[in-house]
């Protein structure tokens, strides 16, 4: 791997929540490359989503290494210049959305970036229209169905312009079309991200590696391009395996 390429990185790193003796993410190593689309399978509570956690700074490490876009992230001024570079999208659109109408998230981040109330508005319709939701601007998130919210804290995410991109469970829930679309979406993208799923085609039409979480590490697994066949030539082919796909 080309060190002067990667652009996440992290060494050794340890997480247990409070009151927990056994560590969530145990001595993980874990490095990215620019232009790498990553998915990441695992068990239920293997630690994925606290894995995405510790890139943004959500969650601190005890111990270990945390190395983004080749600088080391250890306070959260450090990590609030992470977030302007790196968007997460979490597995609850809720969680992405707390303003009463469509173009008033979308515009959000933009605004706290500096931007003024026209820039924030310009950049906020042009990425609805971008996602195919021109028309959505006066919508009340609160009453749009559930493919809908995932669609919108998309859009929250990618007005920012990020330079890499984490997604957690992004199809969870949502109709075949609502999931065509993000996989044209995300097909359509140029820039380096991370997928969380337990959607194994999904992987496959929209990474290019695939990696797991087993006992609080991660573990590259090979080409998502072996997924599909691996994933129905197998009864349990909902989680990952202990064998390798690719050795």
């Amino acid at each position: 791997m080309d060190k002067d390429n990667v652009i996440i990185e992290l060494k050794a790193v340890r997480f247990s929540y409070p009151h927990s003796s056994l560590p969530v993410l145990d001595h993980l190593d874990f490095q990215m490359e620019r232009g790498a689309k990553i998915g990441l399978v695992g068990h239920n509570g293997s630690g994925k989503t606290s894995f995405l956690h510790i890139i943004m700074g959500l969650l601190s490490a005890s111990s270990g290494v945390v190395r983004i876009f080749g600088k080391p992230a250890r306070t959260e001024r450090d990590f609030r210049s992470v977030r302007q570079k790196i968007g997460l999208l979490f597995q609850n659109a809720d969680d992405q959305l707390f303003s009463p109408t469509v173009l008033e998230d979308v515009a959000f981040g933009p605004l706290n970036l500096g931007k003024t109330s026209e820039e924030a508005r310009d950049l906020s319709q042009k990425t609805l229209e971008e996602l195919n939701l021109k028309g959505f601007e006066d919508r009340v998130t609160y009453n749009l169905s559930g493919g809908e919210k995932k669609l919108v804290a998309l859009a929250t995410v990618l007005v920012m312009q990020p330079r890499v991109l984490l997604l957690d469970e992004p199809t969870t829930g949502l109709d075949e079309s609502t999931r065509e679309r993000i996989i044209s979406i995300l097909n359509d993208l140029d820039i380096s991200y991370i997928i969380v799923s337990h959607e194994y085609d999904f992987l496959a039409a929209t990474t290019r590696n695939i990696y797991s979480m087993r006992e609080g590490r991660i573990i590259y697994n090979g080409d998502s391009s072996t997924l599909h066949s691996h994933y129905h030539s197998h009864p349990m082919g909902g989680h990952p395996h202990d064998h390798k796909l690719n050795s």
